[in-house]
């Protein structure tokens, strides 16, 4: 999986990450970071790279997290962690918010958008 900062990418994260949130479902797994990045990095999913992560996005990673559709904060700074991570660059300054939150309304498009407020206050 190639990781870039743009919002196709984003697409294809948040759709990776409803499927093997149901995957896991299936397997009646625990749905994690620790999990997840597991499944999606086998090779690099060590004690080192999880906990980089789960401290950008500050959530453990054996917590079990809620379906993205419901409660997209807590996988969006997840997502926003882990591109951070892979692509080293600012968590805070670089990683595109906009293209991440677009993304998610593409995935989810019947789910509340990310952001609608702090947009709407933006243009008035």
């Amino acid at each position: 999986m190639k990781i870039e900062n743009t919002k196709e990418c984003f697409v294809q994260l948040w759709r990776q990450l409803e499927r093997t949130r149901r995957m896991f479902s299936q397997q009646y797994r625990r749905f994690c970071i620790r999990r997840v990045l597991q499944s999606w990095f086998p090779a690099e999913a060590g004690d080192d790279f999880i906990w980089a992560i789960c401290r950008l996005c500050e959530q453990e990673g054996y917590s079990e997290l809620p379906p993205p559709s419901l409660y997209p904060l807590p996988h969006r700074e997840f997502l926003r962690a882990l591109v951070a991570t892979k692509l080293g660059i600012s968590y805070y300054k670089k990683v595109d918010l906009r293209a991440l939150d677009k993304a998610y309304s593409v995935v989810f498009p019947n789910s509340t958008p990310i952001n609608t407020n702090k947009e709407k206050r933006n243009t008035e």
